[in-house]
């Protein structure tokens, strides 16, 4: 049952990644005082996850974002024992995050098939309740979706993020010669000649002070959460954000991008991560690559270039270093190879450490079967 009601959504252009939903349990059915029969309890809601399934599409089915689940039979002659309501199921994405209207996290989706109890049913009514049947259970949840993909793409705006997906994949994002073009979230994949895919996300760039929510803030910042690994986009002739903004340079943009990851959360830093160092078409863009490559050898030899708010405290390990070009083509099936290595190598390293823990396991049962006979 779908009835009226409010919903809040935070959306980018058609994007949404935040919907507030009303859920409620059935109410149970009546019960038999006079033969004992119990009502049938109210039906449960849930949350199934399924692919190819998006917030927006939930809201533009269900307008009006309230769910109750059917209410419970009640007990009569021919069936004392009442059946269960109807349960209300709700197909949504992929990466969903399951919030108290509080904040309070209380569930997560993030395979196909997967789900999730929003609001359970009331019990019918019987001897217990002196047959009066009890209400469902309802609540307020906010489903919060972070993207899940293989490779997030890291950058203060106009770094060229979007021309590089749209150079890599398939995917076909607003490209203009301005900051913020991208408004939302971009998903593409890198396809293999040996059909292997590789799903990379877009993320809307980042300014000084994204950790505080500042700009496009947490809003973006958490999608990088559910990405496997990392690649940082930078300009090789620095960045401003405005006339009234400091210029940054390369280096300082790559510590800058540093701290915000950090401060937002700083297992971020521990996540594998590549550095593509964009439009090496530009003039003197060797000369700066070359006394960038430099820096990077010992970073803190230069952290005094920078405010002492805005060093960070751990700085990156990029597992390689890729100079590419958009505009020329340059480096751009370097950067797909070096992606594919990385994702492959920390794909055996994870079937390796499952391998030892499986063997570990069987090696203690073996024990334990040894010490019970």
């Amino acid at each position: 049952m779908v009835r009226c009601g409010r919903a809040v959504l935070r959306k980018y252009g058609n994007f949404i990644d935040d919907l507030r939903l009303y859920v409620r349990g059935g109410t149970g059915g009546m019960g038999y005082p006079r033969l004992g029969g119990e009502g049938g309890r109210g039906g449960d809601v849930w949350f199934v996850a399924q692919e190819r399934t998006t917030l927006k599409s939930i809201r533009d089915r269900y307008p009006q974002k309230r769910f109750v689940a059917g209410t419970g039979a009640n007990s009569s002659v021919k069936a004392l024992k009442g059946e269960k309501g109807k349960d209300c199921e709700i197909h949504v994405p992929l990466g969903i995050s399951v919030l108290c209207d509080d904040g309070k996290e209380i569930g997560e989706l993030n395979a196909a098939g997967e789900r999730f109890l929003a609001a359970r049913g009331g019990l019918g009514g019987s001897l217990a309740t002196n047959f009066v049947p009890c209400k469902g259970q309802r609540r307020i949840v906010h489903l919060d979706l972070k993207l899940i993909a293989d490779v997030g793409l890291v950058g203060f705006p106009n770094a060229g993020k979007s021309s590089l997906l749209s150079k890599i994949s398939h995917a076909k994002p607003e490209i203009a010669n301005y900051a913020f073009t991208t408004i939302q979230p971009e998903l593409g994949k890198i396809m293999y000649a040996d059909y292997k895919q590789i799903s990379v996300a877009d993320l809307p760039g980042l300014i000084e002070g994204a950790h505080a929510n500042k700009g496009m803030g947490h809003k973006f910042l958490k999608h990088v959460e559910r990405t496997k690994q990392l690649l940082l986009v930078v300009d090789i002739s620095g960045f401003q954000l405005s006339i009234k903004t400091q210029f940054r340079t390369a280096l300082e943009t790559i510590l800058l991008l540093t701290k915000e990851l950090e401060l937002y959360k700083e297992e971020l830093l521990k996540k594998p991560a590549l550095l593509a160092i964009n439009k090496m078409d530009l003039p003197c863009a060797k000369d700066n690559l070359n006394e960038l490559m430099k820096q990077l050898e010992n970073p803190q030899d230069f952290l005094h270039l920078l405010q002492e708010e805005m060093i960070p405290a751990n700085t990156l390990e990029f597992k390689d270093i890729i100079p590419v070009s958009t505009y020329t083509g340059e480096g751009i099936e370097e950067l797909k190879a070096r992606i594919r290595k990385s994702i492959d190598e920390e794909a055996e390293q994870e079937n390796e450490e499952y391998r030892k823990k499986k063997l570990l396991l069987l090696q203690t049962s073996e024990e334990g079967q040894m010490n019970r006979s």
